[in-house]
């Protein structure tokens, strides 16, 4: 069985975590077949958002397999090709959790369960979110003695307001989705079978724009934090110049004035 699903619906991406029997817990494979999926999405131009969600309603994803993928840094000896993977490459596991890698798209989490621990650092890296309104989350990481070192405490103090994103990272207590939406950490938190609707509803919006003037809009978000604000105006202005020369933004008007849909190619 694959423990990560994936498959392209014309632009849309949609990536399913698949390994219920525990809760999607990632071990070394999934590792490094999100990093083959990510790299995937990035590199195909046909491919205009993604989606990443679970096979199964009820849980979302429980974080790093404790007993594969965390024993593995501690010092576990491989035991299969996936083990050695990591073992030779270690940047794979900081790529898998959207810590380490941009894929240049926008990625939509449809969190059709539970996000804890390494799932809900996934969450953070993607940009829009939709969730079930019984899901629970959080970053159990201190509990176990360990750091969530998926870029939580620099993401999470960003996303939601300081002093409730220091009471998740330390007491390591789950909060419930309703809580973090009134925080603004969710676009909408739905019932849970209507998460994946919801989800592919905002994607196909998206994949309709222009996916020039998407990325580079994703992009100046993304790289303008933390500098200064002329600084990020300047920046701003130099990823926006280069999207008005394209083909796209000549139809985009002119689709406009003829009163038609526009047909974008992506040039």
């Amino acid at each position: 069985m694959e423990k990560v699903l994936f498959e392209q619906l014309g632009h849309i991406a949609v990536v399913r975590f698949n390994r219920p029997d525990v809760r999607n817990a990632i071990c070394p494979e999934m590792i490094v077949r999100l990093c083959d999926i990510w790299e995937k999405i990035k590199t195909n131009s046909e491919i205009r958002v993604a989606i990443i969600t679970s096979s199964q309603n009820g849980i979302f994803c429980a974080g790093a397999d404790l007993g594969r993928y965390i024993s593995l840094l501690n010092g576990r000896p491989a035991e299969d090709e996936w083990d050695e993977k990591i073992l030779a490459d270690d940047s794979l596991g900081k790529k898998a959790f959207l810590r380490d890698i941009d894929v240049g798209k926008p990625i939509i989490a449809a969190i059709n369960g539970h996000a804890i621990a390494g799932g809900m650092e996934i969450v953070q890296g993607t940009d829009l979110r939709v969730v079930s309104d019984s899901a629970m989350l959080g970053l159990q990481e201190a509990k176990w003695s360990i750091f969530p070192a998926g870029g939580s405490t620099i993401r999470l103090p960003e996303q939601i307001p300081y002093a409730k994103a220091m009471e998740i990272l330390l007491t390591g207590d789950l909060v419930s989705a309703k809580e973090l939406d009134r925080c603004g950490f969710f676009n909408y938190c739905v019932p849970e079978e209507q998460v994946f609707d919801k989800a592919w509803e905002l994607a196909e919006k998206i994949a309709a724009n222009g996916p020039i003037a998407v990325q580079a809009i994703r992009r100046s978000v993304r790289t303008s934090r933390g500098l200064g604000a002329q600084a990020a105006l300047d920046h701003e202005l130099g990823i926006a110049l280069p999207v008005f020369k394209t083909k796209d933004a000549h139809e985009g008007p002119k689709s406009f004035l003829e009163k038609r849909p526009p047909v974008y190619i992506g040039e």
